[in-house]
């Protein structure tokens, strides 16, 4: 769908700030899951935001002349949640990326949204303070664009997601009205709880320009290492044991065997070729006790090696092959092509369960899925890969994707623990939420964006505005 607009050659705004350039226009069609799968969507131009007015008045003339605007931040998501699905404006935040306040006595950062995350990290550093939720993408990926998807990571398991540790917002709407929700203070019961609300819903609802975050004072001592098992569900029960045992744990990740040799294959490493958890532990004091407790139970679920170190250079190395496991598995074989990024989570007494189930529907449908994940909160990764050319292969790998999705949600959990639903799940989003849910979701979409200005053909079924 083409949507004229030379509109914004009339809005205050400097000539870099926009772009009709066919190669500028190709680089904001799609995000990191939509370039694997070809399925991006080419705008028909591209703002550049330099300041939160600069964001309202593309939004007010947008609206006025009826031509959508997909936020664009770093494109690293997986699901196509800045994929202009339906053209217009790719409204890039990436120029938003100053320190707007800094209270350290306070534990806060205000932020633009175009910040990348290690960078929010490196900023207060010298304080002693850091931001514990960051992803396993924080090094390329922006606060706006975690905060829209309601992101997490390794860490999740100690520190919470993302939006545990928001405090305000500031945010355009549709109409180009500015607002600002939360406060500055650590709690509060005063009004609906906007805040909460902008976070997760992945652009559809207002832009967001500013973050308030909180912050954390770095641990003085900190662990690292992985545990080694004979089988995949040894591993997993020896996960589901420690965090029922409420072990102290701040990383705990499953790798399982085929997640490591892939690994192995693209990095050079020598991770052996067998099912695995990295771990991490972070204390102020007593970080020996947490880790005897948790040797003492992987042990019960019969370890073959538990190794821990406090060594910068060997925990870097550690979690570096952990990062790099998404592109280890795309990069895996030329011929295979991962068809979804499965990233399900379930209670974590449920959590050895849906691995097993992964590698029964891998064996039973002769399909390659590998499965790692943060398996501290009961979140899984998983990618089947298929080859795309030969039809009967895609619907196999379909049909296994959709199966372990459904499993998940019998079991009380998610279809998405931490990509969103973007374009890739809303296919799940009533399944998940039931009908009434759902319809009460579009009722506030309606409320907030009633033209469907805000990045339409997301989340929702139908257009996004259901």
């Amino acid at each position: 769908m083409t949507h004229e607009c030379s509109f914004l050659a009339d809005l205050p705004l400097d000539d870099d700030q926009v772009s009709f350039a066919t190669g500028r226009r190709e680089a904001h069609a799609a995000d990191w899951g939509a370039q694997q799968t070809g399925e991006g969507v080419v705008p028909d131009a591209v703002v550049w935001a330099e300041e939160t007015e600069d964001v309202a008045t593309v939004l007010e003339s947008a609206t006025e002349h009826g031509v959508p605007v997909t936020p664009y931040a770093a494109g690293t998501g997986l699901e196509g949640n800045a994929v202009p699905a339906e053209g217009g404006i790719s409204l890039d935040l990436t120029r938003m990326d100053d320190v707007v306040d800094y209270r350290p006595d306070d534990f806060q950062i205000d932020v633009g949204p175009g910040i990348i995350g290690d960078d929010v990290d490196e900023y207060v550093a010298g304080d002693g303070l850091w931001f514990p939720p960051l992803p396993s993408s924080g090094d390329i990926s922006t606060i706006g664009g975690m905060i829209a998807t309601d992101a997490s990571g390794m860490q999740t398991v100690k520190y919470g997601e993302v939006a545990d540790w928001v405090l305000a917002l500031e945010a355009v709407l549709a109409d180009g009205t500015v607002i600002r929700t939360g406060s500055r203070a650590s709690k509060t019961s005063s009004g609906y709880n906007l805040t909460d609300l902008l976070v997760g819903s992945e652009g559809t609802l207002a832009v967001i320009t500013e973050a308030t975050l909180e912050l954390a004072g770095r641990p003085q001592q900190i662990r690292g290492g992985r545990a080694i098992f004979e089988t995949l569900d040894d591993a997993a029960e020896a996960i589901f044991d420690a965090i029922r045992t409420d072990v102290d744990v701040a990383r705990i990740e499953l790798v399982d065997e085929l997640s490591a040799h892939m690994a192995n294959e693209y990095l050079g490493s020598e991770l052996p070729d067998a099912p695995m958890v990295f771990l991490e532990f972070h204390a102020n004091h007593g970080i020996e006790e947490e880790i005897g407790l948790c040797q003492m139970i992987f042990e019960d679920h019969d370890v073959v090696q538990f190794e821990l170190s406090s060594d910068d250079a060997e925990m870097a190395e550690l979690w570096e092959v952990r990062r790099e496991l998404a592109y280890a598995e795309a990069n895996y074989d030329p011929e295979l092509t991962p068809i979804h990024p499965g990233d399900v989570t379930v209670p974590i007494s449920s959590y050895p369960e849906i691995v097993r189930e992964a590698k029964r529907i891998a064996g039973e449908t002769d399909l390659l899925i590998p499965c790692f994940g943060h398996a501290g909160d009961g979140n899984l990764h998983y990618t089947v890969l298929v080859d795309p050319e030969d039809p009967e292969f895609v619907e196999r790998g379909e049909q296994a994707y959709r199966e372990l999705v459904e499993l998940a949600l019998d079991m009380g959990g998610t279809a998405t623990g931490e990509h969103g639903i973007g374009q890739g799940k809303q296919a799940y989003l009533v399944p998940e939420h039931g009908a009434g849910a759902v319809d009460a979701m579009g009722r506030v979409k309606r409320a907030l964006d009633p033209t469907g200005t805000l990045n339409p053909g997301k989340i929702f079924p139908a257009d996004g505005r259901e």
